[in-house]
């Protein structure tokens, strides 16, 4: 039986992360990046296909958890009939190669620890060859090299093909266990000291964290999601992926099972945005420096998403030999819907650079002639029908979302010419087409016999992304149309309070079996749409329903299953956690604005 995916901590070192169970066990981890191969992949199979636990022997041990500080530096505390111990996870900033650290320190009384690591290369399919050298011992499968380093007073030895190691920690006592990555051609990697690179990684993270520019009343909730979208980050490159999962299910026992270990250019705007309302100018810099690189070239042939560094090609696989999450299959790796026509990307991007320049961060001299070569191309193809933001794998609609945001892309190239004027372009052309797609949205997006924005021309469902309207500015917050609109995806979307992207019963639009949870980003949506209109009681109350949603140590996944009370998909997903610090700052700017 695999725990509920909010029993699982986050760790990580700005190049892969670790998901680590509240039974002590690291049940995903990849390495040396994100879109890697997994070497513990018991998350989505069983713990044959590889996990690392550590945890106390006595069976009935209690486990409390939490961060150390605005840190990703897990504090796990056991509780058993002999005493208490603390065991610390976490992955330093690396300099070369990566390394996880579990540390156990004895708190009270004498408490015997108990730890196996079943390494499984290849997605938990490839069983490596284990052998002891030099104190240490070294899996070896392929490419991949893992060394494990264990306390000198542990008793570790072979078994069931896996690596044990038994120890007993008194009061005051500290042990620490090291596992370290590397390529299997080269010689040894360097041993860290893991003490010394404790202090460091919390100096680092308490640094970062303190630049933080939010002291309204959600900091808490803010800092660790800012956090975990620093965790996300793909540091070689300034690349966010999405999350640092794949295949999670978005319904238990469903096919709706993807890979998020990528970077999505619909991302960029509301990262960068959450980035430089924070104070995060660095950070904001290198995420835009990663988009102009990804998007150079052809407007045409602009993706959906990119890799890490912005690797075009992701094929989709299916990987058999596992199971999937709650026997939820098929278990993907690469994701299909790069090869997507979602014509609403490029608004996105222009806003992205938008959001960039009002911010003040300094401009890259190539930028403006790549923003006019993409508004120039969307120019002639908004009209045309695409896949849309949900990258259904149905038909191409006219999707309502979609043309809104070929409105936002004229606009902000409209905007940036009428502020500097050397840009130069034709901003009576892009005018035009602002224009044009405003009157063609009202008048085939607009259901005037429902009062609502609908999902796509001639439709009658409806789509949460018809709360972002107010948002980008296609109209105004109080337009009785976007008022409508609100309430009606409110009642029709919603699901016990929180809201649902679109509706999945009958035949749906995606062209895929089964259902899905409610989507944590589009209630966030609901929030900042609430607020923007006027109704910020109603905003706040739903805010704080929405933090009561995440785990015990503050994450989101992708969506939440109200009945059931647990959260599905990806995890932690960046989009949630964009929202949640995005509806932060706009509950702030709201009351600052009364």
């Amino acid at each position: 039986m695999h725990p509920r995916i909010e029993d699982y901590a986050l760790i990580g070192d700005l190049q892969t992360a670790a998901l680590v169970g509240r039974d002590g066990s690291i049940d995903w981890l990849c390495l040396p990046r994100f879109d890697s191969g997994a070497c513990f992949a018991a998350l989505l199979g069983g713990k044959d296909n590889g996990h690392w636990s550590l945890a106390p022997r006595d069976p009935d041990a209690r486990a409390q958890r939490s961060y150390r500080g605005d840190s990703l530096i897990l504090d796990t505390v056991w509780e058993t009939g002999t005493g208490s111990v603390r065991v610390t996870d976490f992955m330093p900033q690396r300099d070369r190669q990566p390394d996880v650290v579990r540390i156990v320190e004895g708190l009270s009384g004498s408490v015997e620890m108990r730890g196996v690591l079943r390494l499984r290369f290849d997605y938990g399919r490839v069983v490596p060859w284990v052998r002891a050298t030099e104190g240490s011992r070294v899996a070896i499968a392929g490419p991949d090299s893992v060394w494990l380093r264990t306390p000198e007073q542990s008793t570790t030895y072979g078994k069931d093909f896996s690596t044990r190691s038994d120890l007993t920690v008194a009061a005051g006592e500290r042990s620490a266990f090291v596992l370290t990555w590397h390529p299997s051609h080269e010689p040894r990697p360097i041993q860290i000291d893991p003490f010394a690179a404790l202090q460091d990684a919390m100096d680092d993270w308490q640094g970062w964290s303190a630049r933080c520019r939010y002291q309204g009343p959600y900091r808490e909730a803010v800092i660790r999601s800012l956090i975990t979208l620093k965790a996300l980050t793909y540091a070689p490159t300034g690349g966010i992926v999405a999350a640092p999962t794949t295949s999670l299910p978005e319904e238990l026992g469903g096919v709706r099972n993807w890979d998020y270990r990528y970077c999505w250019l619909r991302d960029a705007s509301l990262t960068l945005n959450c980035l430089l309302s924070a104070g995060y100018l660095d950070e904001a810099g290198a995420w835009r420096d990663w988009l102009l690189r990804a998007v150079a070239g052809a407007p045409d042939d602009l993706q959906i998403m990119y890799g890490l560094a912005g690797e075009r090609r992701l094929p989709e696989a299916e990987l058999p030999w596992l199971t999937g999450y709650c026997d939820s299959a098929p278990v993907r790796i690469g994701n299909a819907a790069v090869e997507q026509r979602q014509l609403d990307v490029y608004g996105e991007v222009l806003d992205t650079f938008h959001i960039a320049r009002s911010s003040g961060l300094p401009a890259e001299p190539h930028a403006w002639s790549i923003q006019r070569a993409l508004v120039d191309y969307l120019e002639s193809n908004w009209r045309d029908p695409d896949e849309g933001l949900w990258e259904i794998r149905g038909p191409r609609r006219h999707f309502v979302h979609s043309k809104v945001m070929a409105w936002v892309a004229a606009d902000r190239v409209v905007q940036a010419i009428e502020a500097f004027p050397k840009f130069g372009g034709d901003t009576d052309r892009w005018r035009a087409m602002r224009d044009e797609v405003r009157r063609e949205v009202c008048e085939r997006g607009y259901d005037a016999d429902r009062g609502t924005f609908t999902q796509f021309y001639g439709s009658r469902e409806l789509d949460a992304a018809t709360l972002l309207i107010p948002r980008v500015g296609f109209l105004p917050a109080d337009d009785l149309r976007v008022l409508s609109t609100i309430d009606t995806v409110r009642r029709e979307l919603s699901h016990e309070g929180l809201v649902r992207r679109y509706s999945t019963e009958g035949i749906s639009v995606d062209g895929l079996p089964g259902s899905e949870g409610t989507f944590l980003a589009c209630s966030f949506w609901l929030v900042d749409a609430l607020q923007l209109s006027g109704r910020r009681d109603e905003a706040q109350e739903m805010f704080e329903r929405l933090l009561g949603l995440r785990n015990d140590v503050g994450l989101l996944s992708e969506e939440y299953d109200p009945v059931a009370r647990r959260q599905l998909g990806n995890f932690p997903q960046a989009f949630s956690h964009i929202g949640l610090v995005g509806t932060a700052f706009g509950l702030q700017d709201g009351a600052a604005a009364h």
